[in-house]
């Protein structure tokens, strides 16, 4: 059997050739810019790789000859059979139900992690176990880990990055199925990720293999399509279909989906890393997103503020032409506020020269005012200039900015 899915070696040329082609590009067109991110890069990884071995080897219990004895000598069985020449170190991990494994790779050194749940659950079938370990060598044996941070740039690009990260998780459950003694040990592998440490036991294989033809849908087609892993349950019936000694045909995924996923760059470079990088682009859009949002609320309740303050001006004026002179207070103006979005903390005026002074109830800008200054031209006509001397000029409306 080969143990390598159809699509991965054509992906990885592809990827291999793009990121070339781009690191080329960097190089050529900033030599010494493209050096220092380079180099900065590398600095992230590394120290982003080194929380996580850490964290491994602070946390989790590695697992050797005296430590689970069982389950180290099934993993040096799987990689006599899938043909690794040594044996990466090896951590049992406790995460609170959250069923999956994952291996990495730091300073040259090899990694495998397997979550406790999934080993508990498994316990009365050893042999899925190897499915369990398998999966994750191959990772390790076909040298996903090495090649990562050279086809880096190929990764981000929408739907090729996540093909091809599909396709090495397809091609990491041969590797699983080829380390099963039994052919149904990798469903039973599969059954305990997707129903649990109990329930595993009672699901049906072939009835959630069948779930795979619901896949074809836009929203499952799309979510896939910038997703780092299959559907479980298409690779449910892929394993079937190995122990079968027969091809599966999936359904094939709609046509919209493609077109839109085109938009939407892949987050990572899969496993733990995914997530990470996840975390970080996050970060980075909400430190950039967050401090505009701000300044856009800020300008449309000093829009509100600046209406309020044309109603008072208004009221002001009336009572300037009937009066000749200016209110002692806007209540003796007929002025009545009306706030339905609670900009204003308060509306005053200066009973000496009809100044209004508006203090918004933005918490930013507490006491400071927006002041509609009145000028009387040779007409007895009131012109009025709106400014503010505290408050900054880019959360003013365009009216009231020197």
């Amino acid at each position: 059997m080969n143990l390598v899915y159809k699509n991965e070696k054509t992906l990885f040329g592809i990827m291999l050739a793009v990121s070339l082609l781009i690191w080329t590009l960097l190089l050529l067109g900033a030599l010494g810019m493209a050096l220092v991110y380079g180099l900065l890069f590398l600095l992230g990884y590394c120290f982003a790789q080194s929380a996580l071995v850490s964290h491994l080897k602070g946390t989790a219990v590695q697992i050797t000859v005296q430590q689970f004895p069982d389950l180290h000598q099934r993993i040096e069985r799987c990689c006599r059979r899938l043909g690794l020449e040594s044996v990466p170190d090896a951590y049992l991990l406790q995460r609170s139900g959250a069923f999956n494994a994952f291996a990495t790779r730091f300073f040259g050194r090899h990694f495998i992690v397997l979550h406790a749940d999934v080993v508990d659950a498994l316990e009365l079938r050893p042999d899925a176990i190897n499915f369990y370990i398998g999966h994750e060598l191959g990772h390790i044996r076909q040298q996903h880990l090495r090649w990562s941070a050279l086809l880096a740039p190929a990764a981000w690009l929408p739907l090729l990055g996540a093909a091809y990260a599909r396709a090495r998780e397809y091609t990491c459950d041969r590797y699983g199925f080829h380390a099963c003694d039994d052919l149904h040990s990798a469903q039973a592998g599969l059954a305990a990720l997707a129903a649990g440490g109990k329930r595993w036991r009672q699901l049906s294989a072939s009835s959630y293999a069948a779930q795979a033809q619901q896949s074809g849908g836009f929203w499952m087609s799309f979510h896939e399509l910038v997703g780092d892993h299959p559907w479980l349950v298409k690779r449910m019936a892929v394993v079937r279909g190995l122990a079968n000694g027969a091809e599966v045909v999936q359904p094939g995924r709609h046509g919209l989906a493609y077109l839109l996923a085109l938009f939407v760059p892949r987050f990572g470079v899969g496993g733990a890393a995914s997530l990470l990088a996840l975390i970080g682009l996050a970060g980075v859009l909400g430190s950039a997103a967050l401090p505009a949002y701000q300044e856009y609320m800020a300008r449309a309740r000093m829009a509100q503020a600046v209406t309020v303050g044309h109603d008072a001006t208004a009221a002001v004026e009336r009572y300037f032409y009937a009066n000749g002179h200016a209110p002692a207070t806007l209540e003796a103006a007929g002025f009545a506020l009306a706030d339905p979005g609670h900009a204003v903390q308060d509306v005053v005026v200066d009973a000496g020269n009809g100044t209004v002074r508006v203090f918004p109830s933005d918490l930013n800008y507490r006491g400071q005012a927006i002041a509609f200054t009145p000028r009387v031209d040779g007409n007895q006509r009131i012109a009025w200039r709106c400014a503010s001397e505290a408050i900054p000029q880019a959360v003013l409306p365009a009216e009231c900015r020197n």
